[in-house]
């Protein structure tokens, strides 16, 4: 009624009346659940690892959030006292070079300076590798851990791309000598899918196609192997998501059972897995998970931490955290998905859910209860369909069926399909999808993970290419396949063929990667920036070997705007002593203007210091000039500006 009869005033009255009906019964809902999450009684911990500042953004946002973006959520990361925040490490170091014109090390230290000891830092890297593809000397792989602790990092996650264990000792090593804590992944990989068709033509090549490799012993013994190198913790890293929950809870089982430090556990939601695999490791003792907040969570990324704290607060589980804090950072996240939208892989945005304010409707709340139950019984399959449906209420985005079937990371296929679509050949995925266990087989059987994943990709597509052609198969081999095949990377799961390693490299031996031949990189002097080095210190040095292509620009853009900022400075200056001799000239009496005048005749600049020796100064009261000249100066003297003259 008053709309219709006071349409412009009773709009407004009555969206305001709505808005605060809206608050006081979120407000009346934010008391009544606090009360309800305190009545619960916790029987043991979960600490959660938050990767939204790092592995979150990377995976959905290509590494794209800038510094002062990351500055606007730490006072309330501060708050919520999470275990671990992932924040560094992984693409963070090249991308905010590259991308952002940002100093990585100072990315790392900001952060420090504003959690200080709330939450360990934690940051991922290769191994030996660190960040690239050839191994470096220990000079660098210290100098690295060592400035990495110093600059704040508490927990450095290690993995190899072929859980090559061998990889990952030096750094162990000089991140606990740091006084770092050591995290050792297991990389979880999947065995290869083969057709009916390939495993008959195997048979009667000749070929035998490899039985299990990747069962729950392999990952077991892995992780027995890193602790006694020294792990302090062991991750179940799964970077492309293919665990099913059924396997992710036997594993950390037996890891409970069978290694003495703590168990944390790692996956993506990218196939459909991630949510019910990381409920079954909790139901099965997991120490750790790591998890993303709602706005940067699903899809390539991990599950979303409110998700995974309403199961813990069905199963009696503390985690710690302040959800208070949560919201607040959840809310910024979503101001900064926005200003970045450029970069979202997805732009589809987790419905508005305040974990501190909003009820579950009774059937989503229903669900959460039957997934416990489900994996409590390790129904697989069942668990599969609630889990998903919880995601799809939180509209994260749906399983993505090809990865899932394919059976590979959601990166390693978009990367084929992206070199097939460059070419106009996208029609022949399908004939390299079904060639990647092929080749993946040949080179040892390396596990799909970084950047194992992208060199037999690569190399799948190489193959196709050249058959396609009617060129033999490996015609053309990409650098890192050669280097693979040839030993450098490590030891791979199966042995190559000899005969193989002899087609693609030339030699039937294994032969390691020769540190001995490392060369760093130089650092250039530049002398159009005033003769400064390109490095200035040992963290930049160590950006430019770790990074060289992307380090030099970045550093000579550093050094050039460090240098036209001196410079401008000094002119600044000198206009600034300018002006102050203006002033001083204006605030003259004209007597003593026309004496400063007639002296700076006597201090001419191109004089020499000997011809101004020769000139001696004039008394003025009794002036040595001749008269002509004084008559000269007078009738040029301009007249003076003064008031009261």
């Amino acid at each position: 009624m008053l709309l219709e009869l006071f349409p412009l005033v009773a709009k407004g009255y009555l969206e305001g009346k709505r808005k605060a009906e809206f608050e006081a019964k979120r407000e009346a809902n934010r008391k009544s659940i606090a009360a309800e999450r305190a009545k619960i009684k916790r029987t043991a911990k979960l600490k959660i690892r938050d990767l939204t500042l790092r592995d979150g953004q990377q995976s959905l946002f290509a590494t794209r959030v800038p510094q002062h973006e990351i500055e606007k959520v730490l006072p309330y990361y501060k708050a919520a006292n999470f275990y671990a925040m992932e924040v560094w490490g992984g693409a963070i170091p090249d991308s905010v070079m590259r991308y952002l014109n940002e100093d990585p090390w100072y990315r790392l230290e900001s952060i420090k300076k504003e959690i200080g000891d709330v939450s360990y830092l934690t940051a991922l890297s290769r191994g030996r590798n660190l960040f690239g593809y050839s191994p470096y000397p220990e000079s660098v792989i210290e100098g690295f851990n060592k400035n990495a602790v110093k600059s704040g990092l508490g927990i450095m996650r290690i993995f190899d791309c072929l859980n090559d264990v061998k990889n990952m000792e030096t750094t162990i090593k000089y991140i606990k000598e740091a006084g770092g804590i050591a995290d050792c992944a297991v990389c979880y990989t999947v065995d290869p899918k083969f057709t009916r068709k390939q495993r008959i033509q195997a048979m009667f090549s000749g070929k035998k196609l490899p039985k299990k490799i990747f069962d729950v012993d392999y990952f077991i013994n892995k992780a027995k192997q890193m602790e006694a190198l020294g792990a302090d913790m062991i991750s179940v890293k799964d970077m492309a998501g293919l665990i099913p929950p059924s396997l992710s809870g036997k594993i950390v089982k037996r890891l409970k059972n069978e290694v003495k430090v703590p168990i944390d556990f790692h996956t993506h939601c990218t196939p459909g897995y991630g949510l019910g695999a990381v409920l079954m490791a909790i139901v099965n003792g997991v120490d750790i998970v790591d998890t993303n907040i709602l706005n940067f969570a699903g899809g390539p990324a991990a599950p979303a931490f409110e998700i995974i704290q309403i199961f813990a607060d069905k199963l009696g589980l503390d985690t710690g955290v302040d959800l208070d804090a949560v919201v607040k950072i959840n809310a910024e996240l979503k101001g900064i998905r926005e200003r970045i939208a450029e970069f979202d892989s997805y732009k589809m945005f987790p419905r508005e859910f305040d974990i501190t304010a909003d009820y579950l409707p009774a059937d989503i709340d229903a669900l959460f209860d039957k997934a416990i139950s489900l994996a409590k019984a390790d129904n697989e399959a069942e668990l599969l369909e609630v889990c998903n449906a919880i995601d799809a209420w939180f509209n994260f985005p749906a399983p993505n069926e090809e990865v899932k079937n394919a059976e590979i990371p959601g990166g390693m296929y978009t990367n084929m399909l992206a070199q097939l679509k460059g070419l106009g050949l996208e029609d022949l995925l399908p004939t390299v999808l079904k060639k990647v266990p092929e080749v993946r087989v040949a080179a040892g059987c390396p596990p799909l993970v970084t950047p194992s994943s992208q060199i037999i990709g690569v190399q799948a597509v190489n193959y196709v290419l050249d058959v396609n052609s009617g060129k033999a198969p490996y015609t053309n081999v990409n650098n890192q396949f050669f280097n693979l095949v040839k030993g450098e990377y490590g030891e791979t799961p199966i042995d190559i063929d000899p005969d193989f390693r002899q087609k693609i490299c030339g030699q039937r031996e294994a032969t390691p990667y020769d540190v001995s031949k490392y060369k760093a990189p130089e650092n250039l002097v530049l002398e159009e920036f005033g003769g400064v080095k390109l490095a200035q210190n040992e963290k930049e040095m160590l950006l430019l070997e770790l990074f060289p292509t992307v380090a030099l620009p970045y550093l000579k853009n550093l050094r050039a705007e460090a240098f036209y900022n001196e410079q401008a400075e000094i002119e600044e200056e000198k206009q600034r002593e300018a002006a102050e001799r203006r002033a001083a000239f204006d605030s003259m009496s004209a007597e003593e203007k026309e004496e400063k005048v007639l002296r700076g005749l006597y201090n001419i600049e191109w004089l020499s210091a000997q011809d101004k020796t020769e000139i001696k100064q004039p008394e003025w009261k009794v002036s040595k000039l001749d008269q002509k000249t004084i008559d000269m100066l007078n009738r040029e003297k301009p007249k003076s500006t003064l008031k009261g003259e």
